[in-house]
């Protein structure tokens, strides 16, 4: 990928950094001054797994876009005040359905992870995931986005990852990925709807300590109803 590298951060983490000059259509262009740090990485990680996007402006930007209901504004505001200097404006609701919302700016430097996770033009899991999810609160904002609990008395609680929006292949690398980097056991159910199988991603018995261990540091307030009340 041109005007991409990867570079290392704390020992083995990996994470995307971009070279100051970047390629297009054949052309070197400057990249934007703004930085992208290391903790807003992790948070771009977690969020485009989960109900985050990203739009390429057909030329040189891409932004990140974030949506949430009502009920999670304390939520978008932790995510705009980690991503501030990447924004013209703060955080907006819709009066329509009083949805909470904002957006970088068309950024070069977020066009790197557009390519990652927008190959052909639609959202899949990254080859290289293995390389970006390795932070717990990257999974912890995924899991706050797209995670789901099966809590009943009597100590029964498992965690479940909505991957819907993924194949089959993308959700098997994602699986991959949490038993290697954050050791945690997990298995792969189908969901039917309509004809169509969607593949989940399951943590029972075997991982959820492990899991909840790894997410719990970062889950907001207004996600405490995803944790287990231990």
């Amino acid at each position: 990928m041109s005007g991409c590298k990867l570079g290392l951060y704390a020992g083995s983490h990996i994470f995307v950094v971009i070279s100051r000059e970047v390629f297009y259509n054949g052309v070197m262009r400057p990249s934007n001054r703004e930085s992208i740090s290391k903790l807003q990485q992790e948070v771009i990680v977690g969020v485009v797994l989960g109900d985050g996007s990203l739009e390429f402006d057909g030329f040189h930007g891409t932004r990140l876009q974030i949506k949430q209901s009502e009920r999670y504004k304390d939520y978008v505001f932790w995510l705009y005040n980690r991503l501030k200097n990447l924004c013209n404006l703060e955080p907006k609701q819709r009066k329509d359905n009083n949805q909470w919302y904002f957006s970088t700016k068309y950024l070069e430097k977020l066009t790197v992870w557009y390519k990652l996770f927008y190959p052909a033009g639609k959202k899949q899991v990254p080859q290289n995931i293995e390389n970006l999810l390795i932070s717990p609160r990257s999974l912890a904002i995924w899991y706050m986005d797209d995670g789901h609990l099966d809590w009943r008395v009597k100590d029964h609680y498992a965690f479940t990852l909505n991957t819907d929006c993924f194949s089959l292949k993308g959700v098997r690398l994602l699986k991959e990925t949490l038993q290697k980097n954050f050791r945690i056991d997990v298995s792969i159910y189908s969901c039917s709807c309509r004809g169509r199988d969607y593949p989940k991603i399951y943590t029972g018995v075997e991982g959820r300590d492990r899991f909840l261990s790894m997410i719990k540091p970062y889950i907001l307030r207004c996600f405490s109803y995803k944790l287990p009340p231990l």
